[in-house]
């Protein structure tokens, strides 16, 4: 890894492949949300494979993850939003695993790339509007009409309401991407004070050691910063969908 901060984002490509003048070439970004599937899944099937009355620690961190995720979802869509758990459930779980695998050094952070996560919130979104017109048809438009605007603010009301929907995907995922990026790129810097004080002879080394801390305090900080973006995107999921369940409200 070079010691510039950015470089630990760059996409390569570890399988070229272009097929009609389209690039689908299998990168490292590829490759780690493979891993990240993977790694998800595999750790729920063989925690669960063989559930016991009395749950194994690691069986009961399955079962925590499925009741945190559940009661969120009851919470922010109703119990009519637990059709749409599997949905939520792989969204947390996906985004908090892909948090925590970019924390090791020289491991890939997927969700510190906008299209990612864009990607992700435009998946929510599209489900929200296509869940909602087909359950609640032309109705799920009085989404954007609040009840009990007075009749000459109201298209203000709706285009506000209208641009806020909007804005949705972009918020979401910018915030994520954002977090993530900055939380790396601040990590880099520090180790990076590290090397260069470290190499200095006897009094870099004392002079590294301030840096040194501050790196261990940030990284105990990033993974709190990775489960409470796995938990703040899966909210507002909940969020979301509620609106697609109960647009007039």
């Amino acid at each position: 890894m070079a010691t510039d901060p950015i470089h630990q984002f760059q996409i390569s490509k570890l399988v070229p492949i272009e097929i009609g003048g389209l690039d689908l070439s299998f990168t490292n970004s590829s490759l780690f949300m493979v891993g990240t599937v993977a790694l998800a899944a595999g750790f729920l099937f063989l925690t669960t494979a063989n559930r016991g009355l009395v749950p194994s620690r690691l069986q009961s961190v399955s079962e925590m993850s499925y009741e945190f995720v559940a009661s969120m979802l009851r919470d922010g869509a109703g119990s009519q939003g637990m059709r749409f758990f599997p949905m939520v459930f792989s969204l947390f779980m996906f985004v908090l695993v892909a948090n925590l695998i970019g924390l090791f050094p020289y491991f890939f952070t997927i969700t510190s790339h906008l299209i990612v996560t864009f990607a992700l919130s435009m998946f929510v979104v599209g489900t929200v509007v296509v869940y909602g017109f087909w359950k609640h048809g032309l109705g799920f438009l009085k989404l954007f009409v609040p009840q009990g605007v007075p009749g000459m603010l109201l298209p203000l009301v709706v285009l506000i309401e209208i641009i806020s929907f909007l804005s949705r995907p972009v918020s979401l995922s910018v915030r994520l991407f954002a977090n993530m990026l900055a939380g790396h790129i601040t990590l880099k810097v520090f180790a990076g004070f590290v090397v260069s004080l470290g190499s200095m002879g006897a009094l870099g080394i004392g002079g590294a050691l301030l840096p040194l801390l501050m790196t261990v305090a940030l990284t105990a900080l990033e993974f709190l910063v990775a489960f409470l973006q796995a938990y703040v995107f899966a909210v507002l999921t909940c969020l979301y969908l509620n609106d697609a369940l109960h647009p007039g409200h």
